[in-house]
């Protein structure tokens, strides 16, 4: 956990309302939120960001709207507090599915 010298902030992505602010550098921290009651995850405001401008233009190779929340937020994360780039994460879309099925069921591997 790194330390920092400024406060940053972090919001619950149960209700994406409240805010903790700490003076660590983290990706997330887990607490109650006195929002909306639930014991949440909130994530560090810099991977929140880059989950709303991946949101407002995916990139199609990721199949977005495809994607469960936890896998966005994960892609967020390694994106905007690690050395990746968006290149380096894949998904599969329907019609990728349905050729490694169809790969599967012929015996040929992907």
């Amino acid at each position: 956990m790194g330390r920092v010298s400024h406060a940053l902030e972090y919001r619950c992505i149960g209700c994406m309302d409240a805010t903790v602010t700490r003076e660590f550098d983290v990706s997330h921290l887990s607490r109650t939120c006195p929002v909306c009651g639930e014991f949440e995850r909130f994530v560090n405001t810099v991977v929140v960001e880059r989950f709303d401008a991946l949101a407002a233009d995916p990139p199609a190779h990721l199949h977005w709207d495809q994607l469960d929340r936890t896998r966005k937020f994960l892609i967020a994360e390694r994106v905007s507090r690690k050395d990746h780039s968006i290149e380096d994460f894949e998904t599969m879309g329907p019609d990728d599915e349905d050729e490694r099925g169809a790969d599967a069921s012929t015996g040929a591997e992907a």
